[in-house]
């Protein structure tokens, strides 16, 4: 899978997991986002932090 590819794939498992307005996150950002998502926090909290 091309990295294009992946980020496309991240983008939307981030969208099916409530963090929204992704389209600006680096693939780092998005990977932390979804990783404190999976640990519980809330979405948009997630992003916050993520973008940090």
């Amino acid at each position: 899978m091309s990295g294009r590819e992946q980020l496309h794939e991240l983008r939307q498992q981030a969208h099916q997991k409530g963090i929204e307005g992704n389209s600006k996150m680096t693939e780092g950002e998005l990977r932390k986002a979804l990783n404190k998502v999976g640990k519980g926090m809330e979405p948009q909290a997630a992003k916050q932090q993520a973008k940090r």
